[in-house]
């Protein structure tokens, strides 16, 4: 695997860390050959290796720019996976680690208490306080609340268990991840994009006992607890006899369709994981695949699309949104950079987000180089990224109604003299803005069994562990 990279550099001007940073320890190339030192025994696993390996988003632009073929999302979750078992962290990183990831994200019980508690946060006035008093700036916390979405009043996992029948002649049957923060801060898009799915035809359904699907885990370091979840899954979903497992975040995508590799060398999950990602779509993917029925009204506006990243470039689907927003009566207008990162990522823009702002704000700066009615992008995460570049810029955000078209949800929460809209699974939410107007955003391994330091064990025992 590592040694795929003949060390060109064409990855460079791709990488999001190196163009902000400009030093080659942040970037792709630098990075794989900090790796090799690593595992030949040449540089200790310490702070340095761990502070370059962190800084990578994991966008996989690099991967698109290679044309060696490099799998270099596998071997920095490997490398994480190594600085996870064998360097310690602070104390209090440790700590929240392994609280959010080990125990609140993987349980839907924990995971809405927590939320509860954050709402309260939100609707009790105490966050009002927090910001006008300027506490959350003291405790350099101002970026980070920027980042918080709004938690919802109603939660998705009232929904899990439940069967949706498709409208008029039925088309299909899929499965739906519910996802994890998505049951708590974004229900209104699950619902939306079930809406989308039954009014084209389609029966849902949300199967019990799914859970998170372990792609902040893989991505972390995790990857122990990454194989439990996918596990579960595998589980869960097939044998239901659906046409299509899908998703309306691309992060979740990409990694279910990465199950194969998680599990490649466990016995008993290897083969079902192979089957399991075969069914896996993102719920443009599927639309797209299947048509749509022509919509009762048709959104008559300029849309700039911003690519999500675990779309475009982990799971190569870059026509498909474009395709549907046509399909509704869109112009589809091209960003500048579409394909380069908007620096969320995940939880990046929590972990490092000094550096998760510098990129955003070269995101805003194509964002409002464009002439367009709306802006779309098919990610959550996308989402929330550009409401806090909405925010960096001072932009204003005054509210709007929101109204349905066709079955797509148009519900804008703002809306400006320049609207920049998102298209999240099917959902065509406001966020965004343009200059001198405002945004508004709603809410392989090679096979041989070695044990290098960054190749996975080909054992059972690893591969249960």
């Amino acid at each position: 695997m590592l040694s795929t990279c003949v060390h060109c550099g064409l990855c460079l001007n791709h990488c999001p860390t190196y163009k902000v940073l400009g030093m080659e320890m942040d970037s792709p190339r630098g990075r794989i050959y900090q790796v090799l030192q690593v595992n030949e025994g040449k540089m200790p696993m310490g702070d340095t290796f761990a502070l370059h390996i962190d800084r990578c988003l994991g966008c996989l632009a690099c991967e698109i720019a290679c044309p060696s073929g490099v799998k270099y999302g596998h071997i920095v979750e490997r490398a994480r996976a190594q600085i996870e078992q064998n360097y310690k962290r602070p104390f209090l990183t440790r700590v929240l680690r392994n609280l959010f990831y080990k125990k609140i994200i993987v349980n839907f019980g924990r995971l809405r208490f927590v939320a509860r508690l954050v709402r309260f946060y939100q609707r009790s006035g105490m966050q009002t306080v927090a910001r006008k008093t300027g506490l959350l700036k003291l405790f350099g916390m101002a970026d980070l609340d920027r980042l918080s979405p709004q938690i919802d009043k109603e939660f998705f996992f009232g929904q899990i268990g439940k069967t949706f029948p498709a409208v008029g002649e039925r088309r299909g049957k899929v499965a739906f991840l519910a996802g994890c923060i998505n049951n708590v801060a974004f229900s209104h898009l699950n619902r939306a994009t079930i809406n989308v799915l039954t009014q084209n035809g389609i029966e849902v359904h949300v199967p019990a006992g799914q859970g998170c699907c372990g792609a902040l885990h893989a991505h972390a370091g995790f990857r122990a607890e990454a194989r439990k979840l996918a596990r579960n899954n595998i589980q869960v979903f097939l044998g239901g006899g659906y046409d299509a497992i899908v998703t309306n975040a691309a992060g979740c995508g990409s990694n279910m369709k990465e199950y194969d590799d998680l599990l490649e060398h466990d016995p008993e999950f290897a083969v079902r994981a192979k089957e399991f990602k075969a069914k896996v779509k993102d719920v443009t993917e599927y639309l797209a695949q299947i048509g749509l029925r022509p919509p009762k009204k048709k959104i008559a506006q300029r849309v700039a699309y911003q690519d999500a990243c675990h779309l475009a470039n982990a799971q190569r689907i870059r026509t498909q949104p474009r395709e549907l927003l046509a399909a509704v009566g869109c112009q589809v207008v091209e960003l500048p950079h579409s394909d380069q990162c908007c620096g969320s990522a995940g939880v990046y823009n929590v972990a490092q987000n000094e550096l998760s702002m510098k990129i955003l704000d070269a995101k805003m700066d194509d964002v409002t180089s464009v002439s367009s009615d709306l802006i779309a992008t098919a990610n959550v995460g996308c989402m929330i990224q550009l409401r806090a570049g909405i925010v960096q810029r001072g932009l204003s955000l005054p509210k709007s109604s929101g109204s349905e078209i066709g079955g797509w949800q148009l519900k804008p929460l703002h809306t400006t003299a320049t609207v920049l809209p998102s298209l999240t699974a099917g959902k065509l939410g406001m966020v965004s803005a343009s200059a001198g107007g405002s945004i508004c955003g709603t809410t392989s391994p090679c096979g041989k069994c070695r044990t290098d330091l960054f190749r996975e064990k080909c054992t059972s025992a690893a591969a249960s562990s």
